[in-house]
């Protein structure tokens, strides 16, 4: 089970603006993912749950940073496997069990 972030970093201005990246899966059973950020205030996220089928890759999430003070946030993407008939990827993390994660760095300048 693997999951890349494509871009696997981010540079987005102090003053606002966004950054589009990819979830690509390499493995081969489906995962559920989270996005969690480092700093509510300044960034938003969309989609904050999804899905990523075997092989393939999801649909782009897109980071928003809003104007703040200029500093080094991060982004944690969470992810596990799910059945293939799993409809709810929020439900998935609230039932425990191991999870795996990837970084998406984040500077502002």
């Amino acid at each position: 089970m693997a999951l890349i972030a494509d871009p696997p970093a981010a540079q987005i201005p102090a003053a606002g603006g966004t950054s589009n990246h990819q979830l690509v899966n390499s493995g081969a059973t489906r995962l559920a993912f989270k996005v969690k950020s480092s700093n509510n205030n300044d960034f938003r996220v969309k989609p904050v749950y999804g899905f990523v089928e075997a092989a393939e890759a999801a649909s782009p999430f897109q980071i928003t940073r809003l104007p703040g003070a200029p500093k080094e946030d991060k982004f944690v993407i969470q992810f596990a496997e799910v059945l293939a008939d799993a409809t709810d990827a929020q439900a998935s993390f609230k039932a425990g069990g191991s999870l795996n994660q990837i970084t998406i760095p984040i500077q502002s300048a």
